[in-house]
């Protein structure tokens, strides 16, 4: 099945986000709620009719996202070096991370699995950012993706990391870097298109979803 670098993009975006959402959270201990409510909802859309429904549908994509288009396109840009570093480690390794991942098909059946159940969890809530739905996430996230021999080390301030909810917080956002790594894989995306496809990515990421 074809697909078109917009639809690359969009799954490209929400790789970033995720990633300097991480990053922000273990250096300042800070969340933007308006940007990981989308990525944490996007853990628990197994399918869509269509890659925007998976940040939020065609009027809502745009918006939800970004925070990961700007990030995005600074790092295929000119402007690699106004991004924090761990945002781009953080992306590449997620990129790796999920690699290895669907080779694993026992570690993905348990995924599904869980999955499953907060699907089912989540009906018993108004919002993908409720503290016991992110616990669910980190939790999921920590007994899979946790246990593999590359292992996504998050650099920042112990006073911070060491807080449970910021803890869960990082590791339910590691979870949604991974379906945006997924997506990215599935659409199409390799990671070389990072360097040979700069050019027509960031128009992309500059025009409408």
């Amino acid at each position: 099945m074809q697909h078109d670098e917009k639809e690359q993009a969009i799954a490209l975006a929400a790789l970033f986000q995720a990633s300097e959402l991480v990053a922000t959270l273990a250096r300042k201990g800070t969340l933007d709620k308006d940007f990981a409510e989308p990525l944490l909802d996007s853990v628990l859309i197994v399918s869509a009719p269509a890659t925007v429904d998976i940040y939020g549908g065609q009027f809502e994509c745009q918006g939800n996202l970004a925070l990961g288009r700007r990030i995005a396109k600074q790092v295929m840009g000119k402007q690699r070096d106004a991004v924090n570093p761990d945002t781009i480690r953080y992306a590449l390794s997620l990129i790796h991370l999920e690699s290895k991942l669907q080779k694993d098909n026992s570690m993905l059946s348990a995924i599904g699995q869980r999955l499953g159940q907060l699907e089912r969890a989540m009906e018993h809530y108004e919002s993908s950012m409720h503290e016991n739905l992110i616990a669910g996430i980190s939790g999921m996230y920590q007994d899979t993706l946790s246990k593999m021999p590359f292992r996504i080390q998050v650099h920042g301030d112990s006073r911070f990391l060491q807080q449970p909810q910021t803890a869960h917080q990082v590791r339910a956002l590691l979870m949604a870097g991974i379906r945006a790594a997924m997506l990215w894989r599935q659409l199409g995306g390799r990671r070389w298109h990072l360097i040979f496809k700069r050019k027509l990515l960031v128009k992309h990421l500059e025009e409408r979803f």
